[in-house]
């Protein structure tokens, strides 16, 4: 019953402009993986089980073939005001389970009703129960489908709130529950108006490794709107993401690194980024990161240049030019033309308008 990171993550490709190439370096949410469920005979398997068999019964739950009587049955034990949250929590792990490998299941779940009362769960004061509340609603989201509809039954707010308050594995799911709806363009603006950003950023600076991961994926996804590149700079989510960009122990620099590119795509983001003193971390990047990383780092370099003259001045203090150079001189086409017109912009800094914007 371990749970365990799939390997079939899809990839999302960037839906906004120009924003390289960065399909490897973030993958789709999959169904859960929070690890939460004991394995047989570990200590804390009981308060799993009810009465000894629950996680028995859990085994049977992931195996049984879907019945709509089933799950009809399911949403009323979490809508029943006398049901013992025991019994609510064992109603919304089953539905959670049905919907974690199933598509059909998913699409099921979702036209017998149980998308409203499982969102309502998103409030609940028993962590265990806001947890697979959250989980329940990240699995169904998995059927494209099934978007619009989550949204519709008012979701937003209340996964916002189980990002703010829950468990760590609610707060993770809560952020890929999220990623699933701003995957729809329309949905993007709305997630940022009802506060998701900050505790995204939050989560992104505090979270564990893969709490850092989906924070990183979700805003990534969410920062293709313009409104929320400036909430994210409000937020403060440069400094993270220049902390993560220089610790390769992290395994984030690449996600780090996009999601501040998608930032200095507003001036809001390339102001934050000056006084945070990133210019010295992408100039490091281009010196001695990875193909990728030198690709996007000149991108973000070129994005904070291209409208400033005192910027330009201090990247080429920072020393960019001769790094700049060899790059030129050894990458893709992409990057070098990138790397060239870096180098072009930072030689004639001293001849263009001192605009400072």
């Amino acid at each position: 019953m371990e749970m365990e990171i799939p390997s079939s993550y899809r990839y999302m490709e960037p839906s906004y402009s120009d924003g390289g190439d960065s399909s490897g370096a973030f993958s789709d949410c999959n169904s859960d993986r929070s690890g939460e469920f004991p394995s047989f005979g570990s200590p804390s398997s009981s308060s799993y089980s009810s009465g000894g068999g629950g996680l028995q019964r859990l085994v049977v739950a992931c195996s049984a073939d879907y019945s709509d009587e089933v799950v009809r049955g399911l949403i009323s034990d979490l809508e029943s005001p006398s049901a013992p949250v025991e019994s609510q929590r064992r109603a919304a792990m089953e539905l959670r389970l049905l919907a974690k490998h199933n598509p059909e299941n998913r699409l099921r779940m979702a036209a017998a009703g149980a998308v409203g009362p499982l969102v309502a769960l998103l409030y609940h004061s028993d962590p265990q129960l806001q947890e697979h509340g959250v989980t329940a609603i990240l699995n169904i989201s998995l059927c494209d489908e099934n978007k619009t509809l989550i949204a519709a039954a008012g979701a937003i707010r209340p996964l916002v709130h189980a990002l703010r308050t829950g468990t760590p594995a609610a707060r993770e799911n809560a952020a890929c529950a999220l990623l699933r709806l701003a995957q729809l363009d329309d949905l993007r603006a709305a997630i940022g108006r009802s506060g998701a950003i900050p505790p995204l950023v939050t989560l992104l600076e505090t979270g564990g490794p893969r709490g850092k991961k989906d924070a990183a994926t979700a805003l990534f996804t969410l920062l293709a709107s313009r409104d929320n590149k400036i909430r994210a700079v409000e937020a403060g989510i440069v400094r993270p993401l220049l902390d993560l960009m220089a610790d390769p122990e992290s395994s984030m620099v690449d996600k780090a690194a996009y999601v501040l590119h998608a930032v200095v795509e507003v001036p809001e983001g390339r102001a934050a980024a000056v006084d945070e003193y990133g210019i010295p971390v992408l100039v490091e990047m281009v010196e001695t990161g990875t193909a990728r990383q030198k690709e996007i780092a000149v991108r973000s370099l070129f994005e904070i240049c291209r409208e400033n003259a005192a910027y330009r001045k201090m990247v080429a203090q920072e020393g960019a030019i001769p790094p700049l150079i060899a790059l030129s001189q050894s990458a893709t086409k992409k990057a070098k033309e990138k790397a060239e017109a870096l180098i072009e912009l930072l030689r004639q800094r001293r001849t263009v308008g001192n605009s400072h914007h």
